[in-house]
C-alpha cells in the first residue's frame, strides 16, 4: 500500500482522506461513548462503532471518488468537444482560458500564457474523443481512498482491543487519535512549507472544532 496509494492519490487527498476518517472516528466514539454499557459489553460496542464508521465512510468515500472521477472525464470531453465545434480561433481560445488550468496561467506572463493556450488548442483540434465512463485507475483511486479512511480507525480501535473498562479505552483512543491529528498537521506543512508545530496544533483545533459540530448536529 506504500506504493499503491501514492501512485493513484496526490499528497493533498492522501492527507484530506486521512483527515475525514480520523475525524468521522473520533465523532462516532465520543458520541457512542455517551451511552455505553460498562464491561466488555460496552468496550465491545465502542469497537464496533469505531470499526463500522470508518468501513461506512471508506466506502461512501470510494463510490464518491468514483463519481468525480465520472464528473472530471465528462467535462474534459465536453471541453474537446466544444473546441472543435468553435466556429472560429478566438473563441476556442476562450474556452481554453477559462478551462485549464487559470492557475497556471496566472504564473506565466501573457505571451507565454498565450503559446500555452495555442499548444493545447492544437493537441484538442485534432485530438480523437474516445468515451469511457471508468476506468482501472479509477477502481484503483476508489481503493486507495477507501484504505486511508479504513485503516484510519485502528490506532481508534486498538484500545478496545487491549482495555477491559470501556471509558478509559475510549479516552486512550481520543488520546490517539489527536496525536494522529497532529501528525496530519505536520505532514501537511511540509507540503505547504509552514511552521510543523503550528501547523499540527492547528490541525489538532480544526479536527475537534470539527468533532464537535458533528456531534452538536447529531453527526
Amino acid at each position: 500500500m506504500r506504493r499503491f496509494v501514492p501512485a493513484y492519490l496526490d499528497p493533498a487527498s492522501r492527507l484530506g482522506e486521512i483527515l475525514f476518517g480520523l475525524i468521522m472516528v473520533l465523532s462516532v466514539t465520543l458520541a457512542a461513548g455517551l451511552t455505553v454499557a460498562e464491561g466488555r459489553a460496552g468496550v465491545r460496542q465502542l469497537l464496533l462503532a469505531a470499526i463500522g464508521c470508518n468501513l461506512a465512510w471508506g466506502l461512501i468515500d470510494a463510490v464518491m471518488y468514483i463519481m468525480n472521477c465520472i464528473t472530471v472525464r465528462s467535462g474534459k470531453m465536453r471541453l474537446v468537444e466544444a473546441v472543435q465545434r468553435a466556429p472560429d480561433t478566438q473563441t476556442a481560445l476562450v474556452l481554453i482560458q477559462d478551462e485549464v488550468e487559470p492557475e497556471l496561467q496566472e504564473l506565466l506572463d501573457p505571451e507565454d500564457a498565450r503559446m500555452l493556450r495555442q499548444s493545447v488548442l492544437k493537441h484538442l483540434a485534432s485530438a480523437r474523443i474516445t468515451r469511457k465512463s471508468l476506468t482501472k485507475d479509477d477502481f484503483y483511486g476508489a481503493i486507495a481512498c477507501f484504505w486511508l479512511v479504513f485503516v484510519s480507525c485502528f490506532p481508534a480501535a486498538l484500545p478496545f482491543l487491549i482495555f477491559s473498562r470501556p471509558h478509559f479505552a475510549l479516552r486512550v483512543s481520543n488520546f490517539l487519535l489527536i496525536a494522529l491529528l497532529f501528525l496530519v498537521g505536520q505532514k501537511w506543512a511540509s507540503h505547504v512549507g509552514r511552521s510543523r508545530l503550528a501547523a499540527g496544533l492547528a490541525m489538532v483545533a480544526i479536527g475537534l472544532v470539527l468533532v464537535g459540530v458533528a456531534i452538536l448536529l447529531g453527526g
